[in-house]
């Protein structure tokens, strides 16, 4: 059994721990927000948050978050409402086909978490291991400015 604080739930995983974290969450709890894109951790799709930090989930053994928080897509809102990366892929339409989009938000809501006004080389410096194949990376950046209190109106 590995023990791990899964969106603020301390959880027991029966499952191998040389399982990738990514197959674990979406596996064995069900949690299918996040996704696998490569295998190789290039593309970001995967991304969740290992003790606060972006990570990509399917490259970490579980066992490497064993006693270890993890925060995946399904657990960055709160009681409150949606976390302000939410809110503002919202306001900024961002997805288009929306595969990449949940590992995009964590990469983007790690970055503000560290860096609460991020320069546009802060962004794309945080964002470049993120691949969306239907090119919204402007969207994306003004989202991420958005989420910091940074937009600018551009029509």
């Amino acid at each position: 059994m590995t023990e791990v604080t899964i969106n603020g739930v301390a959880r027991q995983l029966a499952a191998d721990p040389d399982m990738p974290l990514l197959w674990a969450i979406r596996e064995e709890l069900g949690l299918t927000g996040t996704k696998f894109g490569c295998g190789i951790a290039q593309c970001g799709a995967c991304t969740v948050h290992l003790d606060g930090a972006a990570v990509r989930s399917c490259t970490i053994p579980l066992r490497v978050a064993a006693g270890r928080s993890v925060t995946t897509i399904e657990g960055l809102a709160t009681s409150d409402g949606l976390h302000p990366v939410q809110q503002a892929w919202i306001a900024e339409q961002v997805p288009q086909c929306g595969y990449c989009q949940s590992g995009q938000i964590m990469s983007a809501a790690a970055l503000l978490a560290t860096k609460p006004a991020p320069t546009d080389a802060d962004i794309d410096a945080a964002m470049r291991g993120n691949i969306c194949r239907c090119g919204t990376y402007a969207r994306i950046r003004r989202a991420v400015k958005r989420a910091a209190g940074q937009e600018q109106s551009d029509g």
